[in-house]
């Protein structure tokens, strides 16, 4: 019975130690996805990447907006000559996510001549994918990706894997501001990274 009892205490400190580890692994995750999101990188670059995000119809969401006002805020600062607008059609939708961006560029005084679109992609994959096919059919070689803080991190990894020489400009504000919504976005983020370490091992 006293062995057993040992057994018992010594499975339950293994299970201990692994489940602190586990968290500590966690922690680390989030705190460097956080980190990510408050360095801005912005230097000098062919074209500014913004990548999509929900849009109403003709209309951005608030938090594309967001990521829209910033990329055309780096354009004016001279950054990049190009605005490389990201995301295609949502369920249902009239326009893309790129379509809406370039209107909102145009009435904002932005030429049609600096901006590129896409009106394709689906996921952050893809966004990158096809803005890379517009880099390398433009000879567009260095970019700025413009986003959502955190989301960066993992914008930057994809952007690693898919070959893109790019740096990150997170958007200075987001409207993910209330605490239910930032940690809700940065579990959602924790675990997209772990996904994509299990989809490149496959």
């Amino acid at each position: 019975m006293a062995r057993v009892r040992r057994r018992r205490r010594g499975a339950l400190g293994w299970l201990c130690r692994a489940l602190l580890l586990a968290l500590m692994w966690l922690t680390g995750v989030a705190g460097w996805i956080v980190w990510v999101g408050q360095r801005d990188q912005a230097r000098a670059a062919d074209t500014i990447i913004v990548l999509g995000a929900a849009a109403y119809d003709a209309r951005p969401s608030p938090v594309f907006e967001e990521r829209i006002r910033h990329g055309l805020a780096l354009y004016r600062q001279g950054y990049a000559p190009v605005l490389l607008f990201t995301g295609g059609y949502g369920t249902g939708a009239r326009f893309a996510e790129s379509q809406v961006a370039r209107r909102y560029a145009l009435r904002h005084g932005i030429p049609d001549s600096a901006i590129l679109i896409e009106a394709s992609s689906r996921t952050t994959r893809q966004n990158l994918l096809q803005a890379r096919l517009l880099m390398q059919q433009r000879g567009l070689h260095r970019a700025i990706v413009v986003s959502d803080p955190l989301h960066m991190a993992r914008a930057l990894r994809l952007c690693r894997e898919l070959g893109i020489d790019a740096v990150g400009s997170p958007t200075p504000s987001t409207r993910f501001r209330s605490f239910q919504t930032q940690w809700r976005f940065l579990l959602q983020e924790v675990y997209f990274f772990h996904r994509d370490l299990v989809v490149r091992a496959a």
